[in-house]
C-alpha cells in the first residue's frame, strides 16, 4: 500500500492578500506582462482617469511628462479625485482611489451622483495597480481652492492627505517612478508614449494631450488635438 502523506492542508493554509498586495504578488493578473508594455501600460491607467474627466465635460487637456529622473506626470485640468473623507473607509477620497482595487467614481449610477456615465479603463484598477507598481507616487489634486497632496512608496501612504498651497485652478495630477524590482525596463520610450498620445487625441474630440520629454539635453515635445 502506498504511504499515507500526512494532510496538513486546512484553512491556516489560506493566505487572504489584503490592500494592493495581490497587485505586487502577482502584477501579470492586472497589468500584463513587467515588461516594456506592462510598463507603458502605467501610463495609459492614469492617463484613461483623466480622460473620463473629459469624457464627462470638465477636462479638456492632459499633459504628459517624462521627467529628468525618469519618472512620469500625468496632469489634466478636470475637477480633481475627490479629497473629502469617505465616511464608510474613514479615509480621503484620494487616498481611498489609490489603495483599492473597486474604488473610483465608474461604479455609481452615473452623473446623478457625482460619478461618471462613460468611462474607459480598467474601471477602477488601474491608479490603484500604478500606486502598487511604483516605488514611489505622488499625487497633487488642485480642488476647493487649496493644493492637497499625498506621497506613496509601493501603495504604502507616507501620511494622510494634506494641504500644501492655495490656487484657483482644478484638476489631478500623478508623478510616479516604476518599481525596479517588479519591472524588466522602467525607461518610458518617447515614441510608445507619442503614438499613445496621438491615437487618444484623435479619439477625443477637443482634447489637448502634451507629451515632453526632460531627459538628456534636449527637451523633446509635441502636442496633439484634433
Amino acid at each position: 500500500m502506498p504511504t499515507k502523506i500526512k494532510n496538513n492542508y486546512d484553512a491556516n493554509s489560506l493566505k487572504a492578500l489584503k490592500g494592493l498586495e495581490p497587485v505586487r504578488e502577482h502584477p501579470g493578473m492586472y497589468i500584463g506582462p513587467t515588461d516594456e508594455k506592462g510598463l507603458h501600460c502605467l501610463v495609459r491607467e492614469v492617463i484613461d482617469n483623466s480622460i473620463d474627466e473629459a469624457l464627462a465635460g470638465f477636462c479638456d487637456r492632459i499633459d504628459v511628462t517624462i521627467t529628468e529622473d525618469g519618472s512620469c506626470v500625468v496632469k489634466d485640468n478636470g475637477r480633481g479625485i475627490p479629497t473629502g473623507i469617505n465616511k464608510e473607509e474613514g479615509i480621503s477620497g484620494v487616498e481611498l482611489a489609490l489603495t483599492n482595487l473597486n474604488a473610483g467614481g465608474k461604479f455609481g449610477g452615473g452623473k446623478k451622483d457625482g460619478g461618471y456615465k462613460i468611462s474607459s479603463g480598467l474601471h477602477g484598477v488601474g491608479v490603484s495597480c500604478v500606486n502598487a507598481l511604483s516605488d514611489t507616487l505622488t499625487a497633487e489634486v488642485c480642488q476647493n481652492g487649496h493644493i492637497y497632496r499625498q506621497t506613496y512608496h509601493c501603495g504604502i501612504p507616507e501620511k494622510p492627505l494634506k494641504v500644501v498651497g492655495k490656487t484657483n485652478e482644478t484638476g489631478t495630477t500623478i508623478a510616479f517612478h516604476p518599481d525596479a524590482t517588479v519591472f524588466e525596463t522602467i525607461v518610458f520610450n518617447y515614441d510608445i508614449l507619442k503614438t499613445l498620445l496621438r491615437e487618444l487625441s484623435y479619439l477625443n474630440k477637443g482634447l489637448t494631450l502634451s507629451l515632453t520629454d526632460k531627459r538628456g539635453e534636449k527637451i523633446r515635445q509635441d502636442v496633439f488635438c484634433y
